[in-house]
């Protein structure tokens, strides 16, 4: 198998593959290692995959890196597993394993591991050929730092390095493509503000990660963006006594890469169209990403996804969750409604689940599939 075949594969499992001569309708934005914006961890994927407005967590190095400042725990220790296309191979999975660790009140340094891996795949130039076996992967690795502004406040840096590995072509090996990525994030956390029946805390966050240049597999390819994206999210939890809560959370999100599009104007985007397209820099497509879609306005709100979600928590022990997650139909077709839940073991265990149904006409890669997560905290409390 080329490289293309492992490319068309990863269209597959993301289901956001370009195709060349596409009608100008489908204008659909695609990057390298997308495996980055899929949520990594059964909290955030229980809400419709979001978390920059969320509570801190030990996963929080994803979705915002500025909530660890506000993280209530010394150390947090987070393992998560995200099994992909279950129902038609065993070997194709996401892993993330992160760290954080307060190191006084106001400051705190987090790092995280994230690995897909695609399986096993034979790959041979010809019908007669014995097969080669290749395991095409994909990994992120970063590390943050994040600091409290003022008692309501914080900021976060972060840095990545990415790694995607997607074996051979024309029978020589491509080697690893490589680039790096840096975030900058902000989140704001209010004081608790009582009201006639219930107290509550006001949460606030955006993110702007992955800042940084293309990636390109080999002298002879085109370079792919990098998945640059702007998270802005808010919510608010509602305290209704000390053993329960209720926190409701909204997000949006909009890839900061060129809209591909049919600069000849022959009525499709084809390869010529391509080769104008990559010679837009990675800064440059970040600007021009709020103002390129060819129909205007209306097609950059429809680049912007959303999600609403939930979770109900029970003296900190117990978690119910749930969400939602949209997208335009011109632009990725995602939709899908998600459940979860929590368990808190002896102040130092949590034990995370979630489960995904597809409500859209081309169903994800994770329907109907359980998502596992464990966190471990540890090291002194402390109070916000």
């Amino acid at each position: 198998m080329k490289k293309l075949s492992t490319i068309l594969l990863l269209g597959l499992v993301f289901t956001s593959s370009h195709i060349y001569a596409q009608e100008i309708r489908d204008r659909v934005i695609t990057t390298a290692v997308p495996f980055l914006l899929v949520a990594a961890d059964a909290r955030a994927a229980g809400m419709g995959d979001q978390g920059v407005a969320t509570s801190a967590d030990a996963f929080s190095q994803q979705w915002n890196p500025a909530k660890f400042a506000f993280a209530t725990s010394e150390n947090g220790i987070g393992v998560s597993y995200t099994p992909y296309l279950k129902d038609i191979v065993s070997d194709i999975f996401l892993g993330d394993l992160s760290y954080y660790h307060k190191i006084d009140d106001r400051s705190a340094f987090a790092a995280s591991l994230r690995f897909f891996s695609l399986g096993t795949i034979e790959t041979r130039q010809t019908i007669e050929q014995n097969p080669l076996l290749v395991n095409p992967n994909e990994l992120t690795f970063d590390a943050s730092y994040a600091l409290k502004l003022s008692e309501t406040f914080s900021m976060a840096v972060a840095g990545r390095y990415l790694r995607s590995d997607l074996g051979l072509s024309d029978g020589q090996d491509l080697g690893a493509a490589g680039s790096f990525g840096v975030d900058v994030a902000a989140y704001y956390q209010s004081e608790e503000v009582v009201f006639q029946n219930f107290d509550g805390i006001w949460r606030l966050g955006v993110n702007i990660s992955n800042i940084g240049p293309k990636m390109k597999y080999d002298d002879a390819g085109q370079e792919n963006f990098i998945p640059t994206n702007l998270r802005l999210g808010g919510g608010f939890d509602f305290i209704f006594n000390p053993d329960s809560k209720l926190g409701v959370y909204l997000e949006f999100n909009k890839l900061l890469v060129p809209t591909p599009q049919d600069f000849n104007g022959d009525g499709v985007i084809n390869r010529e169209d391509d080769d104008v397209y990559n010679n837009v820099s990675a800064i440059g497509g970040i600007f021009k990403s709020f103002s390129d879609a060819p129909n205007g306005l209306s097609e950059e709100i429809k680049e912007v996804t959303w999600a609403l979600g939930t979770e109900y928590s029970f003296r900190e022990a117990i978690k119910l969750r749930a969400g939602y997650f949209n997208e335009s139909d011109e632009k990725g077709y995602r939709k899908f409604v998600s459940f979860g839940g929590g368990f808190e073991y002896n102040d130092f265990v949590i034990i995370d689940i979630s489960y995904l149904f597809s409500t859209s006409d081309f169903p994800s890669p994770l329907d109907q599939t359980l998502r596992f997560g464990l966190t471990f905290n540890f090291g002194d409390e402390y109070i916000n």
